[in-house]
């Protein structure tokens, strides 16, 4: 077997190993994973795999293409947390090998070997491929995006350009208008410091459009042309503008929080940055003898400037953005573990035991941690007790924190019930928040006239639900959080 062999077997035995393992156990969690998993799996039993659609309704958190991909694991593997996870798996092993194929391209075989281990065994990248969310998927599509511009720029080969627009398209079908915008941001500020605007001229637009909008631009023709304005004002207004301009969560709008996120998502070798920040800040200075920043800056070679702009670029626009989220900077580990590759090379020892130590680290972490924090996370056994007990003719409510994982366990509308003068405050409208809430609301009032309920309700909250909805309850089965009670 040839050393190329023995890298790629070890490779994908390593990926396959951290990514699957456990899966099975892993229950599906409350808020995100939930909603994407309920919205395949209804999109599924309705035989409908264009309109996203949750609780009966359409809905346009984000594009098709993560959908897909669930519903596909579905129809594999069946409805279970093995298929919700299996296809988000199979993207992480995917951006290990197109780690290690560029890294091999700019530089050399062992770094690029070495960039894939260190990605792969970072902690951010080890837990979104074992999550049901968007962000292995566009991390793949948007840096295979950059990864084909540069092939294209830095070798003169500019049919590489093309591909950049097609993995465009599909970042753009994964996510949004941001897998375009921010790729292209990139791009032009890294043409910038090269002072190459002429390549501007050079990126084959006209094909390269045609291509982009013909992986794109179906699946958003058909949304505008069946579902309006709605369509528009929703995903493009609330779920793209409004996230940029209003913060979703007021309190992590700070200045350190992508810091944080970065000490925690690149655990271990976040201990080698400081290292190889002081090497190759030392080898600028040793090659230019000034101490002027702007000067050593322009001693970097292409594609370390490159790889720079390209993990810069992504911290500061989501730093800009008034809402932030844990993964919005995923994407920028893939440069990152490049630099750090180049840096550590000559180290393999050193790496090799790192890599194994964190193998063993995310074994222990997958059943001591893993499964049962996401149990805790998820209403699972809830969404299990309701199945076994509900009737055709009962109607399940939920009182307190709603969880979306008991709709998809227990294959039943679940309504949460508010006080009728709080209602009509909490549904959707156009550029508000509110627009998440596509849960079907119900008003005390009418639980109390209902005669066949099933209720889940919050166990701090027994008594508000008491006060608030009255009548005689019998309980089923109490949990630590939750109990439900059937109507008498």
């Amino acid at each position: 077997m040839t050393s190329v062999k023995k890298q790629c077997a070890t490779l994908l035995g390593i990926a396959l190993y951290l990514f699957l393992v456990g899966n099975w156990a892993i229950a599906i969690t409350d808020p995100v994973e939930s909603n994407y998993a309920l919205t395949a799996k209804e999109m599924l039993l309705a035989q409908n795999y264009l309109s996203p659609q949750i609780y009966g309704h359409y809905w346009y958190d984000k594009p098709i293409f993560f959908y897909w991909e669930v519903i596909a694991g579905f129809k594999l593997f069946g409805i279970n947390e093995w298929g919700a996870r299996f296809f988000p798996a199979l993207f992480g092993v995917l951006g290990l090998f197109m780690t290690y194929w560029f890294g091999y391209k700019v530089y050399n075989r062992a770094i690029g070997f070495m960039s894939a281990l260190i990605l792969g065994t970072s902690f951010e990248y080890w837990l979104i491929a074992k999550a049901v969310i968007t962000d292995m998927t566009l991390f793949v599509f948007f840096n295979a995006a950059l990864i084909c511009f540069y092939l294209g720029y830095s070798r003169l080969q500019r049919n590489y350009y093309y591909g950049a627009y097609f993995f465009a398209g599909l970042a753009v079908l994964t996510k949004g208008p941001i897998g375009l915008l921010l790729p292209g941001l990139i791009v032009i500020l890294f043409l910038i410091s090269q002072q190459n605007y002429k390549e501007l001229l050079r990126m084959k637009w006209l094909g390269g459009t045609v291509i982009f909008l013909l992986v794109a631009g179906p699946w958003y023709y058909f949304m505008y042309k069946t579902h309006g304005m709605e369509f528009i004002n929703v995903f493009f207004g609330v779920h793209n503008v409004l996230r940029a301009t209003v913060s979703e969560h007021p309190r992590d709008n700070v200045w350190y929080y992508y810091l944080g996120m970065f000490v925690i998502g690149f655990f271990p070798w976040i201990f080698t940055v400081p290292a190889m920040l002081k090497r190759y800040w030392q080898d600028r200075r040793s090659q230019l003898n000034t101490k002027s920043f702007w000067q050593r800056w322009c001693t970097f070679d292409q594609t370390t400037t490159f790889l720079l702009i390209w993990a810069l670029i992504i911290v500061v626009f989501y730093q800009l953005m008034a809402t932030k989220y844990t993964t919005y900077t995923f994407p920028y580990l893939l440069p990152i573990a490049l630099l750090v590759a180049r840096q550590l090379h000559e180290r393999y020892s050193f790496v090799k035991r790192v890599v194994l130590n964190n193998i063993i680290l995310y074994t222990i972490l997958t059943f001591a941690v893993v499964i049962p924090l996401c149990a805790q996370y998820s209403a699972k056994n809830i969404g299990y007790i309701v199945a076994d007990h509900v009737t055709a003719q009962d109607m399940v409510v939920s009182y307190g924190n709603y969880k979306t994982s008991i709709d998809y366990y227990s294959g039943r509308l679940v309504y949460r019930i508010e006080k009728s003068e709080d209602i009509p405050h909490m549904k959707p409208s156009n550029m508000d928040w509110n627009t998440k809430n596509v849960m079907p609301l119900l008003a005390a009032e009418k639980v109390v006239i209902t005669p066949q309920v099933l209720a889940i309700v919050e166990n701090r909250r027994m008594a508000d639900f008491l006060q608030d909805v009255g009548g005689t309850w019998s309980m089923i089965d109490s949990l630590s959080n939750y109990t439900v009670l059937q109507k008498k």
